[in-house]
């Protein structure tokens, strides 16, 4: 477990999922302060009364404000940067509100970290990033470039800056559990995209887990990716329909906006650098600069892994195995009762 032990913690977006379980995971721990940034003050009161702290502080802004997030920077250790927009029809639909956000954002989380000597940064991606086609992922896969870019001119002994990147954690916002919960609840139709599209499936626990080893362990530029099992969309349907006991029909409604039939955590380029580190791919930052001789001329003679790592490819549930690490899931246990 990461020493936190008199560390001041910022959490941007902070009233999230991400926020709410981080806290939950290192409450019991000797932290300093936990400062939770973020615009939705009706969202921090919950949350503020909810807690009911001290050591919790919150702090009113935007991470497209420069001056707000200087404002909570000041004095902080540790840094993790999970504000962004994330849904992926309503990025398409206003893409430039995504960029402000996801990338100018994040570009000013990181240069205010690194202006007020942080210690580290880990900023949270998304399987959507690699190999994007929609303007979520595309500007979540730029995030990375920004930060990766912050990091060519420090040391290791400067800002550590670093991201994660995994799939679906379940069960958070705007996961598809809920809602096919909702419609057995409500007798309606289960409505699937597509049933033989797959997903990669997180628990947040794991995903919070992902964060705090990227703190400990990441040098400069890295990227962690979460090893994780995927499903269909049509699997995860059934399990829950045989945990439920219920009879409604699954109706398929057709891709949305910029979605995929599968994801891809890492591509082969990545593997090909990265580290295996058991549960996690270290990929380190592809450290060339602008001699384009590197480019052109010299290649890379090291050979290429066979294929990238994606939902498609990586241990697939059936609907037995679903329907056991879904049983894990607080939220889904509680609807059972």
């Amino acid at each position: 477990m990461l020493n936190l032990k008199n560390k001041t913690i910022l959490i941007t977006g902070g009233t999230g999922s991400f926020g709410h379980e981080l806290l939950d995971t290192i409450m019991d721990k000797d932290f300093k302060e936990v400062r939770i940034f973020s615009r939705d003050e009706l969202k921090q009161e919950h949350m503020r009364i909810q807690l009911n702290n001290p050591k919790v502080k919150f702090y009113i802004g935007d991470v497209r404000d420069r001056d707000s997030v200087d404002q909570a920077m000041t004095g902080v250790d540790l840094v993790f940067h999970a504000a962004a927009l994330k849904q992926v029809p309503s990025c398409e639909f206003f893409p430039i509100q995504a960029v402000m956000t996801n990338i100018l954002g994040s570009h000013n989380v990181v240069e205010s970290a690194v202006q007020h000597k942080i210690e580290s940064v880990v900023c949270l991606g998304t399987d959507k990033a690699v190999y994007p086609v929609n303007a979520m992922g595309m500007t979540k896969a730029l995030m990375e470039k920004v930060s990766q870019a912050a990091c060519r001119g420090l040391t290791e002994k400067d800002t550590r800056i670093s991201c994660v990147r995994y799939g679906n954690v379940m069960c958070s916002r705007g996961s598809v559990i809920p809602l096919f919960i909702k419609q057995i609840r409500e007798k309606k139709p289960i409505t699937v995209t597509d049933a033989g599209m797959t997903r990669f499936l997180l628990p947040l626990p794991d995903a919070i887990k992902l964060v705090l080893f990227a703190f400990k362990n990441a040098k400069q530029g890295d990227i962690f990716i979460k090893k994780a099992p995927a499903c269909t969309v049509g699997d995860l349907a059934a399990a829950l329909k045989e945990l439920f006991r219920s009879d409604v029909p699954v109706k398929s409604i057709g891709i949305r906006h910029g979605e995929k039939i599968y994801e891809t955590l890492a591509t082969m380029e990545e593997l090909r650098r990265a580290e295996d580190m058991g549960d996690y791919f270290r990929v380190s930052m592809d450290g060339r600069d602008l001699n384009y001789n590197k480019y052109f001329t010299e290649g890379d003679k090291k050979e290429a892994l066979l294929a990238d790592y994606t939902s498609h490819n990586t241990e697939r549930l059936n609907v037995g195995q679903v329907k056991e690490m879904l049983l894990k899931l607080p939220e889904v246990a509680a609807e059972l009762k």
